[in-house]
């Protein structure tokens, strides 16, 4: 069952975003109060944490075979993969985790793959547009002609 509203044809979804101010946090393992820096710093190290794993897992999958069959929208049994990016790529089996010796929660580890899915489905979208760019570009752009600046060439 999904919780998303259904969209009329034309229609397209937004997110919508609302900054907040963290002032302090609460230690889970003694209960006290976190002073405003030390929170800071605690965020700070996740985001470098996220920021590692997301490295990882794109470095790992950008490749044209990777990149292809997650833009191609079907895992291998030909089901449809889920529009969420972090689920695309566990329903591929295409997972990250913390460093060793690391202990995070699952929703850290949904963030890092959820960025690094966008990215690599992001550069689907770009490869193809660049190689739709490269095709209609003359081989001499010095001596285009007046037709080509005025984008009257075509591609058959």
């Amino acid at each position: 069952m999904s919780r998303k509203l259904p969209l009329a044809e034309g229609e397209t979804s937004r997110t919508a975003c609302a900054r907040g101010l963290l002032r302090t946090g609460v230690d889970e393992r003694t209960g006290e109060l976190l002073s405003a820096a030390a929170l800071a710093e605690r965020v700070v190290w996740c985001v470098s944490l996220v920021s590692g794993m997301v490295s990882a897992l794109t470095v790992e999958r950008w490749n044209t075979a990777d990149v292809d069959t997650l833009a191609a929208g079907e895992d291998a049994g030909g089901r449809k993969l889920p529009s969420n990016a972090w689920m695309a790529l566990r329903r591929l089996g295409w997972t990250v985790a913390p460093p060793e010796g690391v202990k995070v929660n699952d929703r850290i580890v949904r963030m890092a793959q959820e960025q690094a899915g966008r990215a690599l489905r992001s550069a689907k979208w770009r490869a193809d547009l660049t190689a739709g760019v490269l095709t209609t570009w003359p081989g001499d752009p010095a001596r285009r002609t007046a037709d080509e600046w005025d984008g009257r060439c075509h591609v058959d």
